[in-house]
């Protein structure tokens, strides 16, 4: 095939030559093919492709690889995009379930301290009883030891040693110191000195009942009171089980007999009290018998403060624990074993019947001309202090120094009705 000169000719042209015969198709397929090339030129200059570059434009084959390019670049966007979605979502469900697990943990704890904001019914109440059955957990302890109490035992059970001085709801922790209570007992007994010289001066008649439990301090609390007094002018009844001819007497009238004389002190260990409380305890009288006397009795001691004697009726009480302890104490001491009655021995076995007949007996002669005093003793060092100071209290004796007895501790020495009060109030415990 012949060669042609595409390069386009310029009309006018002296140079250029005529036409070979022939070649006009020849220029019109040339200028066609050039009219296609600019037409092609035009798309591709109008092509993303040519868009700042130089050079040819890609043929199919490229466009498609780089559609297929674009493509994998958004799926891998995509991917990421969704990779991270899952990242995030997978961390707000572990900061949720960390987060109700804190709260849960935080609702266990409120149940174990009890009742608190957040914690549910069930967990309250079974905190409440687990707190109740820990509480009662001492107290079903001590029952058990006072159950098995016994006086043969080798040693006094740890758990009643350790109750005994805080018994029967004592105020106090802890015993005062004994050198305090030495100078305290030395002043008050100076005091006591003063009261029998006026009232063998002054031809007075005093008489002191002292009552109370078994072992609750009656013996030395009356010691201390007569330690240092003229034994011509003060005298320490305690009377024996009656004779049979005492026993077909009036009830009173053994005890008449040792009423004081002019300038005079009588102390009873234990008095006409016994028909109220030991003896229908302890079954030696009968309950008409025990009315009786409750009726008679004010009546009685009426006639005894209306014929010019000073009474006073002092109640020692002390605790169960305290008790057993001291109950103990003397069947393992020799040299006080002598103190243990029979009626001490059935003691703590009718404590609760002990207890009724008392209550009884207080409400029915607790009265204005002739009231009781109670104390309570389960430190013997504040009983003794406590008597001894209500009754120089009460007495107007010459040369009486006030600041020298001081004022009966309110705590332990309380009169009749309120002891009564603090009795039914459950302030004594057990």
């Amino acid at each position: 095939m012949a060669k042609t000169d595409s390069r386009p000719r310029v009309r006018g042209s002296r140079k250029d030559k005529p036409a070979a015969p022939g070649a006009e198709p020849v220029e019109r397929a040339q200028a066609a093919l050039a009219e296609a090339g600019a037409a092609l030129a035009a798309v591709v200059a109008a092509s993303p492709h040519a868009a700042g570059a130089a050079g040819p434009a890609p043929d199919d084959g490229d466009a498609a690889a780089d559609r297929a390019a674009q493509d994998e670049a958004g799926a891998g966007k995509a991917k990421n995009a969704k990779a991270k979605n899952a990242k995030a979502k997978d961390s707000e469900t572990k900061g949720a379930k960390a987060k109700d697990a804190k709260t849960k943990d935080a609702k266990t704890k409120n149940g174990k301290a009890g009742s608190k904001p957040g914690a549910s019914t069930d967990e309250t109440a079974g905190a409440g009883t687990r707190a109740g059955a820990e509480a009662t957990k001492p107290a079903d302890a001590l029952g058990r030891a006072l159950a098995a109490f016994s006086l043969e035992a080798p040693a006094l059970d740890p758990l009643i040693a350790r109750a005994a001085y805080r018994s029967g709801g004592y105020p106090y922790p802890d015993r005062p110191k004994r050198k305090a209570y030495e100078r305290e007992l030395t002043t008050l007994q100076i005091e006591l000195l003063k009261v029998q010289k006026w009232v063998r001066d002054t031809g007075e008649r005093v008489a002191i009942v002292f009552e109370g439990r078994d072992a609750a301090g009656k013996g030395g609390t009356i010691h201390r009171l007569t330690q240092h007094l003229n034994p011509r002018s003060v005298r320490v009844v305690a009377l024996a089980k009656p004779t049979e001819a005492e026993a077909g007497q009036w009830y009173f009238q053994r005890y008449v007999a040792h009423m004081p004389s002019r300038g005079e002190i009588v102390i009873f260990d234990r008095s006409w009290y016994n028909r109220a409380v030991v003896e229908p305890v302890m079954g030696f009288c009968t309950p008409l018998q025990t009315a009786h006397f409750l009726e008679q009795t004010p009546v009685f001691e009426t006639m005894l403060v209306e014929d010019g004697i000073r009474l006073f009726k002092f109640w020692l009480d002390i605790g169960r624990e305290m008790q057993l302890k001291r109950l103990f104490d003397r069947q393992k001491d020799p040299l006080k074993r002598w103190k243990l009655s029979p009626v001490d021995l059935a003691a703590p076995a009718r404590w609760d019947a002990i207890s009724r007949a008392r209550d009884t007996m207080i409400a029915a002669t607790h009265r204005p001309q002739a009231p009781w005093t109670a104390v309570l003793g389960n430190d013997k060092m504040r009983t003794r202090l406590g008597t001894i100071r209500h009754l120089l209290a009460h007495l107007p004796y010459e040369g009486r120094d006030d600041r020298a007895i001081g004022v009966p501790d309110p705590a332990i020495v309380l009169d009749g009705a309120a002891y009564l009060a603090r009795e039914a109030s459950g302030a004594a415990g057990a």
